[in-house]
């Protein structure tokens, strides 16, 4: 390298940002957002924003597996290390081709996320990562690699380390920094080290064999055996406190061939097909699937109408209301946590707030319902694919050994929408019709996003993270709830679902195989490789809803037409054979109790079911019409005869408030009632020949009368009959919840635009040579570059300079004291001084701006080269 070169070479990372692009400095602020909240007064603010621990870990985090082993491999590298010493820890010394071939987009992303900054030559891995992912006994590193030569005899007395190179064959040196330099020379020749293992015992071969992987760390006794003698002697093992050795760093190189991992990953695994089937197959599955989850979260909400369970104290259901809820469903209880807490993230349930708090439907619910069924599902799918709530926690246990409930708090998982939204972008990635292999498909996801940390990994020699991490538990959770909602028919993803991540339409035309399927998941499968995701900005509030109005437009031909019958059947008994009509599913669903659900609904008319119609208000003859102009098959007599027989007894008695009351005009009824053993709870006795008295309320006495048989209509003070349908219980407006993010937001284009140019800016302020003023007035150093505090000019010195800067039209360094008190420093060229004003082009800015000259603390000329 030249001398005009080295020069050249950035000496920090400030310079490094300094001297890139706006598309460079936006790809940063993209990919790390908490670098611009709040946006930084200049480039050194940002690189040293860019250096905190917070924010290195954050970025380490994002990296993919094969450049999170290139960060690690450079904490173990020499610091500057250049880019072959980084290919040789990577690729070996044989050099792996696929290493090679990735290693530079490797290094690149490192760089653009300005966690390695230099030229090739001199490549540096920021202090803070480097602290983070170099090893040290109490954080071993990955690679499995320990201490250098020189760290691990830094406490080694001078002549232990004399002794060391006497034993390996090396002249003695006069100081133990020439000793170890010359120790670490040796161990890092290849051919010298080969000749020096060559005269080793077989015994000791093992042991180097055992660390070589790590972790490098063994115990010893005070009188080590003879093959581990011959190992400490030469320096191969080296004490790092007492009964405890460590293999160096050079020596585990060697001994595995220069490579810093025992398998780097270059390229993702491929996500495999198990099963394909007609894409036809694949939508009209899930398009039943679809309408599946819309009958369940409106029977959820039915369920809740009148008001459902009560809000425990720290919030949520008891485990005793899930359970009743999924009996209710019909489901098991996590799949029942998963249409609650769908109904919650979709704003259609929430707690009324009343002093006794319960559950209950709000009033979105209602507009949801008038929706039609496909715009229905899309924003249930929406609201899923970005919810951070994550329904598969609830059972589990928080921090401080709480259980978890559905609708509790502390069920947010930040990382759910991206997890949910790459599942199925790589459902996407596969050929139309086919599911995925679900292992294939958690090993991609845990090479995009490894990770750290050894209470997190287990060695397998690749490096793979534990399967119950949470991001994988989630992708677990994506695979089952999809299916669930529809997004996917038979695993695959389907059209509506594809719309709802605006994926494109499958490339792939229909082919003679797509009339084929695979008798199983053993069937050979194409196997399709992905590039790791770019960093793109989320989605705008505009684009989803595009999306999500485009996946509804591809369901809603895919739903049957809603039918207007049924089929009414000699046992009591009416099938739909489809999905009903949205009144007709009404009026049937309070007439009779649902039997059975799935492609056709078969429900049961029973004598409870029939009260509870002409309990809502209807007649018999309205039933008996109904009925008629309903069914396709003629209405089996006894049905009829079931509906005039309720009809006949229902409202001969007449349950009123005295506290409570009973009459009839048949006083043989009210005999019967008071002869009955089973009424002896209610505490009745007679006040007339027609009218009993009750000790219960009217409620109870109606529960009372019905279970012994009776037929009883409740009326109102004036003796009129009480329709008995209750008032749906609706909770006051409430806002659906809002996703908790996973750190700052992406920011959009016009954020980051503004972002640079501001940062650009305040460098030019901060950066900007100006004139030496008098001693102690400017805070500039000798250089004339500026110092830590602000101009100190005089008013008088002040407006005279910027007069003169209007006649000669030469910028000015200025410092400034808002009205806040918050103070700044500028680069300006003056345009008029007027008035106690200045105006002034504000390179800082970029823009033309006025200031109160009482407010400039002082000026400074720039200096004649400044540009």
């Amino acid at each position: 390298m030249s001398t005009e070169e080295k020069s050249a070479a950035p000496r920090s990372l400030a310079e490094a940002l300094r001297v890139r692009d706006d598309v460079s400095l936006a790809a940063l602020l993209r990919s790390r957002p908490d670098l611009i909240t709040p946006v930084p007064t200049d480039l050194t603010q940002l690189a040293t924003r860019a250096g905190t621990r917070a924010s290195v870990v954050r970025a380490l985090e994002r990296l993919d597996r094969f450049a999170l082993q290139t960060a690690e491999a450079l904490a173990v590298a020499p610091d500057p290390a250049s880019y072959g010493e980084l290919l040789g820890l990577m690729a070996g010394d044989e050099e792996d081709p696929a290493v090679a071939a990735a290693l530079p987009r490797a290094a690149a992303l490192l760089r653009e996320q300005a966690l390695v900054w230099g030229a090739d030559d001199r490549l540096r891995l920021v202090r803070t990562a480097r602290e983070l992912l170099a090893p040290s006994p109490q954080h071993p590193s990955p690679t499995g690699l320990g201490p250098t030569v020189r760290e691990a005899t830094a406490g080694m007395s001078p002549g232990r380390i004399q002794e060391i190179l006497a034993a390996v064959g090396l002249p003695s040196t006069h100081d133990s920094v020439s000793a170890v330099s010359a120790l670490g020379a040796l161990f890092a020749d290849r051919r010298r080290m080969a000749a020096l293992l060559a005269g080793l015992p077989a015994e000791s071969r093992e042991v180097l064999d055992r660390l070589v992987w790590g972790p490098p760390y063994g115990q010893v006794t005070h009188d080590p055996a003879a093959h581990l003698r011959a190992l400490l002697d030469r320096g191969l093992l080296l004490p790092t406190a007492p009964g405890t050795v460590v293999l160096p760093r050079e020596v585990a190189l060697h001994l595995r061939a220069g490579r810093a991992h025992r398998a780097p990953e270059p390229v993702p695994p491929p996500v495999e097909a198990a099963a394909t089937h007609r894409p036809q197959v694949v939508d009209a599955t899930a398009a039943g699937q679809a309408l599946a989850a819309l009958a369940t979260v409106d029977e959820l909400l039915k369920e809740w109408d009148e008001g459902g369970p009560s809000v425990l104290r720290a919030g949520g259901l008891s485990v005793r209301d899930l359970k009743r809820t999924a009996v209710a469903l019909d489901v098991p209880e996590p799949v029942a946590a998963f249409w609650v807490e769908l109904a919650y993230g979709a704003g259609l349930i929430a707690s009324d707030g009343e002093a006794d708090e319960r559950y209950a439907a709000t009033p979105a619910y209602d507009e949801w319902r008038e929706l039609p069924p496909a715009e229905r599902w899309a924003r249930l799918a929406g609201t899923w694919l970005t919810a951070t709530r994550t329904p598969g926690v609830v059972g589990g246990r928080d921090a401080k050994d709480r259980t978890l409930s559905a609708l509790g708090p502390n069920l947010d998982r930040s990382a759910a929408p991206e997890v949910r939204h790459r599942v199925l972008a790589l459902l996407a990635g596969l050929p139309e019709g086919a599911s995925p292999v679900a292992e294939s498909v958690l090993a991609r996801l845990r090479w995009e996003r490894p990770l750290r940390g050894p209470q997190q990994q287990r060695e397998t020699g690749t490096g793979a993270a534990r399967d119950d991490d949470l991001r994988s538990r989630i992708a677990r959770w994506t695979l089952s709830e999809a299916e669930l909602l529809g997004v996917t028919g038979r695993g695959a993803l389907a059209a509506p679902g594809r719309a709802l991540i605006g994926a494109p339409e499958a490339p792939r035309p229909a082919t003679a195989d797509d009339t084929v399927e695979p008798e199983g998941p053993g069937d050979k499968l194409p196997v399709h490789h992905h590039r790791t995701p770019p960093v793109t900005a989320p989605p705008t509030p505009a684009e989803r809803a595009a999306a999500t109005a485009t996946a509804a437009r591809l369901l809603a031909p895919l739903f049957p037409e809603p039918l207007d019958h049924v089929l009414l059947q000699a046992d009591l008994t009416a099938v739909a054979p489809g999905p009903l009509e949205q009144e007709l599913a009404d009026v049937l669903g309070v007439l009779a109790d649902v039997e059975s659900k799935g492609g056709a609904t078969v429900y049961r008319f029973t004598p409870g079911s029939v009260r509870r119609a002409l309990d809502a208000g209807r007649s018999a003859a309205d039933l008996h019409a109904f009925l008629a102009r309903h069914s396709r098959t003629p209405v089996p007599q006894p049905l009829t005869y079931l509906i005039d027989d309720v009809a006949r007894r229902h409202g001969r008695l007449r349950v009123g408030a005295a506290s409570a009351y009973v009459r009839c005009d048949d006083d043989a009824t009210l005999d019967e009632i008071l002869a009955d053993k089973r009424a002896a709870g209610l505490g009745l006795r007679r006040l007339a020949p027609t009218v009993l008295a009750a000790q219960a309320d009217p409620a109870a006495l109606l529960e009372g009368l019905r279970a012994i048989g009776f037929a009883p209509a409740a009326e109102s003070a004036a003796g009129d009959v009480l329709i008995a349908r209750a008032d749906s219980h609706r909770t006051p407006p409430r806002a659906a919840p809002e996703p908790v993010p996973d750190g700052p937001p992406a920011p959009d284009d016009t954020l980051l635009t503004a972002a640079i140019r501001a940062v650009r800016a305040g460098d030019l302020a901060s950066t900007t040579p100006r004139k030496p003023g008098p001693a102690g007035e400017d805070g500039g150093g000798e250089d004339g570059t500026p110092g830590g505090t602000l101009p100190r000019t005089g008013a008088a010195e002040t407006l005279a300079t910027m007069q003169a800067a209007v006649l000669t039209g030469e910028a000015l360094w200025i410092g400034y004291v808002n009205a806040e008190g918050a103070a700044s420093q500028r680069v300006i060229a003056p345009i008029r001084v007027e008035g106690g004003f200045v105006t002034a082009y504000d390179h800082t800015a970029d823009e033309v701006r006025t200031y109160p000259l009482h407010r400039v603390t002082g000026v400074a000329e720039l200096a004649d080269d400044a540009g």
